[in-house]
């Protein structure tokens, strides 16, 4: 897709994508982790309600191969998803925007602003002068604060995963551009 600074409105339905990818992958990684592991082979025992356990005795260990196989088919590609989204739009952010319809404004506040007479004793606030942000600055820091966002929840996300599948040892930005290149390579 063209990098058109006219798509920075476009750019608001992708952020809506993030949060909802973000809510279907990551903030439900425990129930995602938990469909993972098959159901005891060993029928209930009653007995073992006769006695109070005062905490779970602990999680049930997940296999290897469910939780490589929800990594390269769900988590990882999502994660992909969400980093082309963030690079597009921070390529958009970073385009300068012939359509900006504050454009003019702004010249003409900036203008204005220059040719300002201040004197402070007299005013102290009349030095003060606040440029109105342009549409692809305000992009920009939208998707800072989405990278940032985005950041903490993938961390949160491979702890867990690390906790769960007990076989991570490398960082999430590793595995993700080790998964990556697997995929580059099968196509």
């Amino acid at each position: 897709m063209k990098r058109n600074p006219a798509n920075s409105r476009s750019c608001a339905r992708p952020i809506d994508f993030l949060r909802v990818s973000r809510t279907a992958v990551d903030d439900t990684i425990n129930q995602n982790l938990n469909a993972l592991i098959t159901p005891g082979a060993t029928p209930f025992d009653p007995s073992s309600t006769q006695e109070r356990q005062s905490r779970p005795i602990g999680r049930r260990p997940i296999e290897a191969q469910a939780c490589a196989e929800f990594k390269d088919r769900v988590l990882f590609p999502s994660w992909q998803s969400r980093s082309d989204v963030l690079n597009y739009c921070a390529g958009v952010a970073t385009s300068p925007d012939p359509n900006d319809p504050d454009h003019v404004l702004r010249q003409v506040e900036d203008a204005r602003a220059r040719e300002r007479i201040v004197n402070e004793r007299l005013d102290p606030y009349s030095a003060r002068y606040f440029p109105r942000e342009a549409r692809t600055e305000a992009l920009a820091s939208l998707i800072r604060n989405e990278r940032m966002v985005e950041g903490i929840v993938r961390n949160r996300t491979w702890q867990l995963m690390s906790e769960r599948c007990e076989t991570e040892s490398e960082s999430s930005e590793k595995a993700l551009d080790s998964w990556r290149s697997r995929t580059s390579e099968q196509q």
